[in-house]
């Protein structure tokens, strides 16, 4: 029933479609959607034990535009599956100390909220001769929009294969840590602000917290944006897993990847 005198204005509106991002969609046809790998040292061993893929896109510099573009494109999907597939399929090809490091892929939205995405996963490490316990989904707060329980679901099916999970940009976000309990996690990954922040006695405080607890829990932890030798020590006098930054490597190419790996401890 119409109210009478209601403005046109007022009235619920069907959800428009995503607006179409042609520029996009014929990137990820080309496969002109590149990868970065950042290296992932243990702070123990200075053994290189992981990398994780980044897109580039000449258009987009930073992923993390170029993925809220492709959400808003309705691509979101597509763009993770191309870059996830790819990633996976140049890990595949790595021998000697590259053979055995972990590979972390970042979980979007979309791809939880796809009822086949552990499948696909899974298919595709099979295709490609990779083993999938070397993989960690890196998932963020904003990934985990569908309902947490069936969230929780999802990867601990994951997990079942090896799969590793870790909470992305720990510490920024408002819920973080109800999800310490609810959903199977295998890491944290501090956010490279409170590494940057670790000149401040008050931030040192909460990181070396942090990463206390994530020991408690029985949980690795991650440290993003190391950039000194003085980040470095103190991390690992608290206990940290690993790190990733430019005091080690910035994202790099598979070929200069390969050219850098000679220069840590190989994993085991």
């Amino acid at each position: 029933m119409e109210v009478i005198g209601q403005r046109a204005s007022d009235r619920l509106e069907a959800p428009r479609p995503p607006k179409r991002d042609m520029a996009l969609e014929a990137a990820i046809a080309a496969c002109a959607i590149r990868l970065n790998f950042q290296p992932q040292i243990d702070l123990a061993s200075n053994r290189l034990v992981g990398v994780e893929a980044l897109a580039r896109w000449q258009a987009e510099p930073s992923s993390e535009f170029m993925f809220a573009r492709a959400a808003a494109a309705g691509l979101g999907e597509r763009l993770s599956r191309h870059v996830q597939a790819s990633a996976i399929a140049t890990a595949a090809c790595w021998t000697g100390p590259l053979g055995c490091v972990r590979l972390s892929l970042n979980c979007v939205a979309a791809d939880l909220a796809r009822p086949n995405y552990g499948h696909w996963l899974i298919a595709e490490c099979g295709r490609l001769t990779f083993d999938p316990s070397r993989i960690t989904l890196e998932i963020t707060e904003s990934t985990l929009v569908i309902d947490r329980a069936l969230a929780a679901a999802k990867l601990a099916w994951l997990r079942e294969w090896g799969v590793m999970i870790a909470i992305d940009d720990f510490g920024t976000g408002y819920a973080n840590l109800p999800y310490l309990t609810a959903l199977p996690l295998d890491s944290l990954k501090l956010d490279r602000e409170l590494i940057a922040g670790l000149d401040n006695e008050r931030n040192r405080i909460v990181v070396r917290a942090m990463i206390g607890m994530a020991s408690d829990l029985g949980l690795e932890t991650c440290a993003e944006g190391v950039e000194t030798e003085e980040q470095r020590a103190m991390l690992a006098d608290w206990g940290c897993t690993t790190m990733q930054g430019y005091l080690m490597s910035p994202a790099l190419d598979d070929t200069a990847l390969k050219m850098l790996v000679g220069t840590f401890a190989p994993a085991t």
